[in-house]
Order: structure tokens, then C-alpha cells, then sequence
């Protein structure tokens, strides 16, 4: 049987994701045991907070490592919200701290301006860049619900996967790199889009 496992690393929403699994009828269990993690078939990287206080239990806990071996193995990973962010190199949030460095890129603060609230929150269209597994049957600029003050940045064409517009900003709010791949928006509270993107990478062998 495949060890599907989602994280559990007191960042928030685990609930909300395992009722999404459970509600499509996907078996996973979430685990905040590092050697358990590490040994995954396929793993969630959810949540919601802070990069310093994320990345800290992280490395203190042994699941950023375990994470990283997992990407290693090939298997297929998802990051989600605040999972997207920690892969990349480093978030300004905080005052910068170092992040898992799975994927090229950092998290940066939308810029104030006129006409938008920060923290980014509600439903917004995602433009796909170019079409992965995990969105099969999405239609393009479908409306997927957002939380977050900080968004992905400096990510490679090649790896930017959707975009996303809020006032003036234009951002990468989906990204992949072979059998990994992370959206910024919350797959768990995006109604049955959500749910599809879900059950895609439930069934997705890790290879694009």
C-alpha cells in the first residue's frame, strides 16, 4: 500500500486538508515523525504562519531534512500556501531567514498600493503558464481562494507553472520542478476545483 502522508508540523489547516483527502475518499495519514516522513510514496507540505517560525520546528524537528530526502527519491511532493514558500531558497519575512532551497526562488512581500488589502485574501483567477498533470480538467483563469502577505518570486520560467494577478502585481502562484510541485493558493478551501487538483495528485506518478 502507498505510504501517502501529509505533514504535521503545527504550521495550521492540517484538518482542512485531510478532510479534503477524506471527503474524495484518499487515504493518507498525517505524521509528524521524521524517519516516517522520510520514507514516503507521496507527501503534502501544507500549512499556514510564518517562514522563521515554520522553518525553525523544521530543522528542529528533522522534517525539513525529510522533506528534502523525499524530493530526493523522486516521489511526488505538493507544497501548499505556506508550503510553496519554505521550498524555495529564502522569504524576506521576518527579516529574511534561509528556507529549504528544494527549488530556486524566494518569497517577497507584495509591494502597498492603492486599492488592494494585505494580507492577498479571497478568490482569485489562476492563468496556467503551462498545463501540469495535476491541473487535468481546470479550466484556465479558474478562481481559486488565497490567504498570504508574501508570494514567490524570482522563480524560473521553467518552473512557473500559473500566475496570478492582485491590483498591479503579477505573480507565480504555482510552480513545479519535476516531481515536485507547490501552489500559493489553498487547494483545501478552493471548493471543487480544490478538490480536483487534489485527487490529480493523488493519482500522478511524479513525472511531468
Amino acid at each position: 500500500m502507498e505510504r501517502f502522508i501529509v505533514v504535521d508540523y503545527d504550521a495550521g489547516n492540517l484538518t482542512s486538508v485531510l478532510n479534503a483527502f477524506a471527503h474524495l475518499g484518499v487515504a493518507v495519514k498525517a505524521s509528524r515523525d521524521p524517519k516516517e516522513i522520510a520514507e514516503a510514496d507521496r507527501l503534502v507540505f501544507p500549512g499556514v504562519g510564518a517562514a522563521k517560525s515554520s522553518m525553525e520546528t523544521l530543522e528542529k524537528s528533522g522534517i525539513g531534512k525529510a522533506i528534502s530526502q523525499v524530493v530526493a527519491r523522486k516521489c511526488p511532493v505538493l507544497g501548499i500556501c505556506i508550503g510553496c514558500q519554505i521550498i524555495l531558497e529564502s522569504s524576506e519575512e521576518d527579516g529574511g531567514v534561509n528556507t529549504l532551497g528544494l527549488i530556486g526562488g524566494k518569497a517577497v512581500r507584495f509591494r502597498e498600493e492603492a486599492g488592494i488589502k494585505i494580507p492577498h485574501m479571497g478568490w482569485n483567477q489562476v492563468h496556467f503558464l503551462r498545463r501540469h498533470p495535476i491541473f487535468d480538467g481546470i479550466p484556465d483563469d479558474s478562481d481559486f481562494y488565497f490567504v498570504h502577505s508574501f508570494h514567490p518570486d524570482e522563480i524560473r520560467a521553467e518552473n512557473a507553472l500559473a500566475e496570478t494577478t492582485y491590483g498591479s502585481q503579477k505573480f507565480v502562484s504555482a510552480l513545479g520542478c519535476e516531481n515536485l510541485v507547490a501552489t500559493q493558493f489553498h487547494l483545501e478551501k478552493s471548493g471543487d476545483v480544490g478538490l480536483q487538483v487534489l485527487k490529480n495528485f493523488s493519482a500522478w506518478s511524479g513525472v511531468c
